[in-house]
This record gives structure tokens, sequence and C-alpha cells, in this order.
């Protein structure tokens, strides 16, 4: 079974993240969640407080590797990085954005038919 380490990598590649991404997402550096990964920095209460708040994870999972490991399901991060970006549009780009959407899904509906 894996480590603390291990679990947080793995946590990063269920979620599709980088480490740049969910360093910034837990408020620490790269450089530092870099060094837990590779085993030579301790994660301190803070951090697995702020890992399993901000991305749903079983605590006990993180710790032990005991139970599952989110504790919902977890964050789709391209849909919030994609609300991020709507959000940031204007209304006229929003309806664009909404219309060029529809017009893939029906795209892609006929392309299977």
């Amino acid at each position: 079974m894996t480590d603390i380490k291990g679990r947080i990598q793995q946590i990063r590649e269920e979620l599709k993240i980088s480490q740049r991404d969910f360093a910034k997402r837990i408020y620490i550096s790269k450089s530092l969640l870099s060094e837990i990964e590779i085993g030579n920095r301790n994660i301190n209460e803070r951090t697995i407080k702020l890992i399993t708040t901000e991305f749903s994870v079983n605590k006990e999972w993180l710790l032990t590797g005991k139970g599952d490991m989110f504790t919902s399901p977890p964050p789709d991060i391209q849909l919030e990085k994609l609300i991020n970006i709507f959000n940031q549009l204007d209304q006229g780009l929003r309806d664009c954005l909404l219309e060029q959407s529809k017009a893939l899904l029906k795209l892609r509906k006929k392309n299977k038919e």
C-alpha cells in the first residue's frame, strides 16, 4: 500500500490536475508540494486539512489508505475551469459560447449516427 505522498499523487492523477494547480488550490508552493511528494518534506496538519476540504478527500484514506478516496464525488476540475472562464466573459460572448457548445453537441450526435 502507498504512503501519504503516493496518495497525494493519486489524488492529483484522479483529478487530472498538475502539481502547480493542486498546490495553488491548497495555498502552498509547487516546490513544497513536490518536496512532499518525493518524501523530502513532511506534510503538516494544515495542508492535510486543506487537501481534504478543497478536494473532498477522505482524511482517513489520505492518512492510512483505508476507505474511499473521496467523501463525495470528486470535483470536476475541467468544469470548474470552464465556469471560471465563462464568468469572465461578457453576456454576448457567453451567448456565443453556449450556441457553439450546442452546435458541437449536434455535430457529435450526427457523427455517432
